[in-house]
C-alpha cells in the first residue's frame, strides 16, 4: 500500500486568494493550514492563460506547442498522453475526476465530443484513464438545456434551481452594483457545484477498499465567473466594506496612462475598441467598469474561495475518516487568475501578467514522508505536476512529460517559467512567448497573422470572420521587474538601459521553449 493523491483544483484562482499568500479579506484556513504543514510554491506559474489549454497542460505534463491545445476551442486528441491512464497502468492506482475537466470544447450540447457526450449519456467513465468521471461547469443550463452532469442533476433533482445561476459569457448588469455577470444566486448552498462536488468525492472515496491507492482530481469550477455564489452566503464579505485591489490604477486617466506603455490591445480592450472575445463576454469594456462593481466583484470571488476551502477540509475529514491521513498527499492549485481590477480590468485573455499567469500552488506531503515545511521561491511550472504525482506513486515519470517533479525547497533546480498565447480567433492572430527568471517577465510578440486559416472558418465562419485593427510587427513587448515594479505598471521593453537583458532574456526563452506540433490542431469551437 502506497501514498494516496488529492489533487484539488480551482478555476480562474489568484495567486493572492489565499490567506498564506497575504490575503486579508477571505478566510481560508483548510489550505493555509496545508501550506504551513507542507511546501508553498511562491513563483508557480501556467503555461496558458486560458482554461483548455492550461488543463491539458496538466493532464498530459505537456506544454501548450507539445499537446496542441493552444487555445480554448481546441479539442485535446482522445489518444492524447494522460497521468491518471499512467497511474493506473504503472502503479495501479483507482483514479476519478471529480468537477471541471474541459478538455474539450464546453458549447456542445449535440455531443460532438466524447466529454460532452458522456453526460448526454449518463456515462460517467472510464474516461482519459479516470475510472469514474464525472463534470460540473459554472452553469447548471444554458438556453434551456443542462450543462454537465451537474445540470442535468440540478433539473432531475431540484428543477426549481435550474435556472437560478447567473448566464455565463454575458455582460449584463447584475447583483447591487450592476457588475457584469454577477447575482444574488437564491440557489441553496447544498445545491450549489461546490459542495455538490464535495459530496461527490466523499462518496467515492468512501466506495474505496482500505488498502486501495487513489489518485482524486476534485476540480472545482469557481472562482470563475459568473460571480454568483448562494446570496445565504454572502455576508461573510460585504462589498461595501473592500478597498480597491492594490493592482488598480484610479481614475480613467490613471488607467490609460498605464496602458499607454503597453502594447496597443492593452489600451484599446479598456475603450472598446478591442473586443477580448478570447477571455471575456463579447458584451463587455473595462471603461463601463465602476470601483463599487470591483468591490462586488472581489467580495463575492471571497465568498466562493472561501467555499472551496471549507469543501476541501470536508474531503480531507473522509480521508482522516478512513485511515489515509499519514499516507496521502494534498495538492491544492488551479488553471489560470484573473485580473481581478488589476489595471481596471477584469476576467482574462491575452495579458501576460500575474494576475493571469502566477498560481496558487501548494502541496502538502503526506505526513508519513518526513519532508521539512518550506516556502519555494523558485519558479515552478503546471507541466511539473504529472512527474510529481509519479515521484509520489514511487514510479519513473513517463518519456512524454517535460516537466520534473517538484523540489520541496529553494535548491537551485529551477530557474525559469515559461507562458504562450496563440490566438484561437483567426481575424487576431496574436503570438505572445513569455519567460519568468531571475524576478523579470518578459513577454515577445511575435509577429500576428491575421486572416491565417486555423480552423475555426470551418466550423463557426461567423466567429472566424472577428477582426481587429491592432497588429503586431515583432518589435513588441513587454518587460517587468517584478521586484520593484509587483504591479507591472512600468513596461521597461523600450528602455535602453534594459536592452542588454532583453536580449538575453529572448534568447534563454527561445533556447527553452520545445519544437510546436506539426500540422497544427484545428480551433474547432469558440470555447
Amino acid at each position: 500500500m502506497g501514498r494516496k493523491i488529492l489533487f484539488v483544483t480551482t478555476d480562474q484562482q489568484r495567486f493572492d486568494s489565499l490567506g498564506c499568500n497575504g490575503n486579508r479579506f477571505c478566510r481560508t484556513p483548510v489550505v493555509d493550514g496545508l501550506a504551513r504543514e507542507g511546501v508553498n510554491y511562491l513563483r508557480a506559474y501556467n503555461q496558458n492563460t486560458v482554461c483548455m489549454p492550461a488543463r491539458s497542460c496538466i493532464l498530459t505534463g505537456q506544454y501548450a506547442r507539445t499537446h496542441g491545445v493552444f487555445a480554448n476551442g481546441v479539442p485535446l486528441p482522445e489518444d492524447a498522453p494522460s497521468v491518471a491512464q499512467y497511474l493506473k497502468d504503472k502503479a495501479g492506482y483507482k483514479t476519478a475526476l471529480i468537477g471541471k475537466a474541459h478538455f474539450e470544447p464546453g458549447f456542445d450540447f449535440k455531443g460532438r465530443w466524447r466529454e460532452n457526450r458522456r453526460q448526454l449519456e449518463d456515462d460517467f467513465g472510464p474516461w482519459r484513464g479516470f475510472d469514474y468521471a464525472i463534470h460540473a461547469m459554472h452553469i447548471a443550463s444554458f438556453n434551456g438545456a443542462p450543462v454537465g452532469h451537474y445540470g442535468r442533476w440540478v433539473k432531475r433533482v431540484h428543477p426549481e434551481c435550474f435556472n437560478a445561476i447567473a448566464p455565463l459569457l454575458n455582460a449584463a448588469p447584475g447583483g447591487e452594483t450592476g457588475a457584469p455577470e454577477t447575482a444574488n444566486n437564491p440557489i441553496p448552498r447544498e445545491v450549489y457545484h461546490t459542495d455538490w462536488l464535495a459530496g461527490l468525492a466523499e462518496d467515492w472515496l468512501k466506495s474505496l477498499d482500505a488498502d486501495d491507492d487513489w489518485f482524486l482530481w476534485l476540480s472545482f469550477p469557481d472562482p470563475h465567473h459568473p460571480w454568483d455564489p448562494p446570496a445565504s452566503e454572502l455576508h461573510r464579505c460585504d462589498w461595501r466594506e473592500l478597498p480597491l485591489p492594490d493592482g488598480y490604477p484610479g481614475s480613467p486617466d490613471a488607467i490609460r496612462k498605464i496602458l499607454a506603455q503597453k502594447p496597443a490591445h492593452w489600451l484599446a480592450y479598456y475603450d472598446g475598441r478591442f473586443a477580448n472575445i478570447e477571455g471575456a463576454p463579447m458584451n463587455f469594456t473595462p471603461q463601463q467598469l465602476t470601483p463599487d462593481n470591483i468591490r462586488e466583484i472581489n467580495a463575492k470571488v471571497h465568498v466562493e474561495n472561501e467555499l472551496i476551502d471549507e469543501a476541501v477540509g470536508r474531503v480531507l475529514a473522509e480521508i482522516r475518516r478512513r485511515g489515509w491521513e499519514a499516507d496521502t498527499d494534498v495538492i491544492f492549485t488551479t488553471d489560470h487568475g484573473d485580473l481581478q481590477g488589476d489595471f481596471g480590468f477584469v476576467y482574462k485573455g491575452p495579458f501576460h501578467v500575474d494576475a493571469l499567469m502566477r498560481l496558487p500552488f501548494v502541496w502538502r506531503p503526506a505526513p508519513s514522508t518526513g519532508i521539512a515545511p518550506a516556502q519555494v521561491q523558485q519558479p515552478v511550472e503546471q507541466v511539473d505536476l504529472a512527474p510529481t504525482f509519479c515521484a509520489i506513486a514511487g514510479i519513473e515519470p513517463a518519456p512524454w512529460m517535460q516537466g520534473k517533479a517538484l523540489p520541496t525547497q529553494d535548491d537551485g533546480s529551477r530557474t525559469r517559467a515559461l507562458c504562450e498565447w496563440d490566438s484561437q480567433f483567426p481575424g487576431y492572430g496574436f503570438h505572445f512567448r513569455s519567460l519568468y527568471r531571475d524576478g523579470f517577465l518578459l513577454t515577445r510578440y511575435e509577429p500576428s497573422t491575421p486572416g491565417q486559416p486555423n480552423g475555426l472558418e470551418e466550423s463557426w465562419p461567423q466567429f472566424a470572420a472577428i477582426t481587429t485593427a491592432i497588429r503586431y510587427d515583432g518589435s513588441e513587448g513587454e518587460l517587468y521587474d517584478l521586484r520593484n515594479d509587483p504591479r507591472q505598471w512600468e513596461n521597461l521593453w523600450g528602455d535602453p538601459a534594459r536592452q542588454g537583458l532583453k536580449k538575453d532574456l529572448i534568447a534563454d526563452l527561445y533556447d527553452h521553449l520545445p519544437p510546436e506540433r506539426s500540422p497544427r490542431l484545428k480551433v474547432e469551437a469558440p470555447a
